[in-house]
C-alpha cells in the first residue's frame, strides 16, 4: 500500500507468515475461490489506467462532498494518478489517514452541508461525487445548487434502498422503499438514499449517476466487518463460522468500487447502477476458504449452521455473511448484471485480504483501535457461543 501503509506488523507475525504474504497476491486467482479471474493489476501501490478505458483520460476538474474517510482516499488517490484535478468540500473536522499526502495536491473547501454550502457558490466544475450524503435535505440542497455548475452528479447510495429485502436478484429496476411504516422524524436510512435519490434525479435529470453499493471492504474500512475475519485467521484455534457452507455472500473492495466510479465519469455514463461482488457467485465457504488460504496459522473451522440456534444467540450476521431469511432473504443476492456490463472488475479475494491486513497493523491504524476492536465477536462470545454448541442437546 506505498509510504502510507508503512506496516508495523513484522512484529506480530512470524517469518512463515511474511514469506507467505509475499506470494499470496500473486496466488490470488487461484485462492480467491468463487471469485472471477481479475485483470492485470501492478504491484501495491503502482498507478494504473485500468482495463475500462483506453489510454489516458481528458482531465476534469472534480468536486467532491466528503472525501477524507473511506471512498474519499481512494478516489483522490486513483483520480490524481489518471490526472485529474480535485475539490474536496467538508467540515474540515477530519484527518484523512489514508494517503494524507495526497492531500496536499488537493483544493479543500470548508463549509456545512446542513447549512454553509457558501464556499460552493459561484464556483463549477465538471463532476461532482456525493460521499456524504446523510440526509435527504442535503442532498436536496446540494443538487439544486450545483446543477448548473457541474456536469454530472454521482451519488452514492446504498442497495439498502431494497430494504426489506423480501426477494433475491434485486434489479435497479426495483421499486426502492420510499417511506417508513410506521412514519418516523427522519427516514430510515434505506428510505433516506431512496429519497436523495429522487431529489438528484430531479435536479439533473438524465445527467445524474446513482450508484448502489453493497458491503464494501478493504484497507481504509473503519466499521471492522470484514477486517474481523482476516484478524481471527492470523489468531488462529478453533474458528467459530456461522450460516450454512452454501450461503451465498457479497462484497466489494473499495478500490474496485472507487476506480470505476471515475472511469464512468470519464466516460461520462449515467444512470443507476448496483454495486457488489464478485463476479459470480460466491458461497460462505468459498469465502472463509479463500480468507484461510492467506495465513499460515494453525486453525480449525466449526460450522454453525443451525439458524435457530445462531438466533438464539443473537448472531444473525457475520458480514459478509447475513442469514438469509426474513427481512435479509435477497440481502446477498443483489443483481449486478448492470455493472458489469458498464466495466466493473474484481481484485482476488487474497488481494483485498492481504491489504486489509497491512493496513490494520499500519499506522493508518491507531493502537487503541487495534486494541479495541467492534467486532462481530469477541474471543470471549466466540467461546462462549462454541461451548453453548457443543453443550447442546443431541
Amino acid at each position: 500500500m506505498g509510504d502510507t501503509l508503512a506496516s508495523t506488523k513484522d512484529d506480530h507475525m512470524n517469518p512463515t507468515r511474511r514469506d507467505f504474504l509475499k506470494t499470496s497476491a500473486a496466488a490470488g486467482g487461484a485462492l480467491g475461490l468463487g471469485l472471477a479471474a481479475a485483470p492485470f493489476r501492478p504491484a501495491r501501490g503502482q498507478a494504473q489506467a485500468g482495463p475500462r478505458s483506453a489510454g489516458q483520460a481528458a482531465p476534469m476538474r472534480i468536486l467532491i462532498l466528503g472525501g477524507t474517510s473511506f471512498l474519499g482516499p481512494h478516489q483522490i488517490r486513483y483520480a490524481l494518478e489518471r490526472g485529474h484535478s480535485i475539490t474536496t468540500f467538508t467540515r474540515g473536522q477530519t484527518t484523512p489517514r489514508m494517503f494524507p499526502e495526497v492531500f496536499d495536491r488537493v483544493e479543500q473547501l470548508v463549509g456545512d452541508r446542513e447549512n454553509d454550502l457558501r464556499a460552493l457558490e459561484g464556483r463549477t466544475w465538471d463532476a461532482v461525487i456525493d460521499n456524504s450524503g446523510q440526509r435527504v435535505e442535503w442532498a436536496r440542497d446540494s443538487a439544486q445548487l450545483l446543477e448548473n455548475a457541474t456536469e454530472s452528479y454521482l451519488f452514492v447510495s446504498s442497495t439498502g434502498v431494497y430494504l426489506p429485502y423480501l426477494t433475491t436478484d434485486l434489479e435497479e429496476t426495483t421499486q426502492p422503499l420510499l417511506a417508513d411504516d410506521p412514519p418516523r422524524d427522519q427516514p430510515s436510512y434505506g428510505v433516506m438514499k431512496a429519497l436523495s435519490e429522487i431529489e438528484v434525479e430531479k435536479a439533473y435529470g438524465e445527467r445524474a449517476l446513482v450508484i448502489r453499493p453493497q458491503y464494501i471492504v478493504g484497507p481504509g474500512d473503519r466499521s471492522d466487518r470484514f477486517p474481523y475475519w482476516p484478524m481471527r485467521m492470523e489468531r488462529g484455534g478453533e474458528i467459530l463460522v456461522p450460516g450454512k457452507k452454501d450461503d451465498q455472500v457479497m462484497l466489494i473492495d473499495v478500490r474496485d468500487l472507487t476506480e470505476w466510479m471515475i472511469h464512468l465519469l470519464e466516460n461520462r455514463v449515467t444512470g443507476v447502477y448496483n454495486a457488489a461482488g464478485p463476479a459470480s457467485r460466491l458461497s460462505m465457504a468459498e469465502f472463509v476458504y479463500g480468507v484461510r488460504a492467506c495465513f499460515s496459522t494453525s486453525l480449525s473451522f466449526t460450522w454453525i449452521e443451525d439458524y435457530e440456534f445462531l438466533m438464539e444467540h443473537r448472531l444473525r450476521y457475520a458480514i459478509p455473511w447475513v442469514m438469509p431469511v426474513e427481512n435479509a432473504l435477497g440481502q446477498a443476492q443483489i443483481n449486478i448484471d448492470k455493472a458489469l456490463a458498464a466495466g466493473l472488475t474484481f481484485r482476488p479475494l487474497a488481494t483485498t485480504t492481504t491489504d486489509v491486513f497491512d493496513w490494520w497493523y499500519s499506522d493508518a491504524v491507531d493502537e487503541e483501535h487495534r486494541q479495541n476492536p467492534r467486532f462481530v465477536l469477541t474471543p470471549e462470545r466466540d467461546a462462549e457461543i462454541l461451548a453453548a454448541w457443543k453443550a447442546r442437546a443431541p
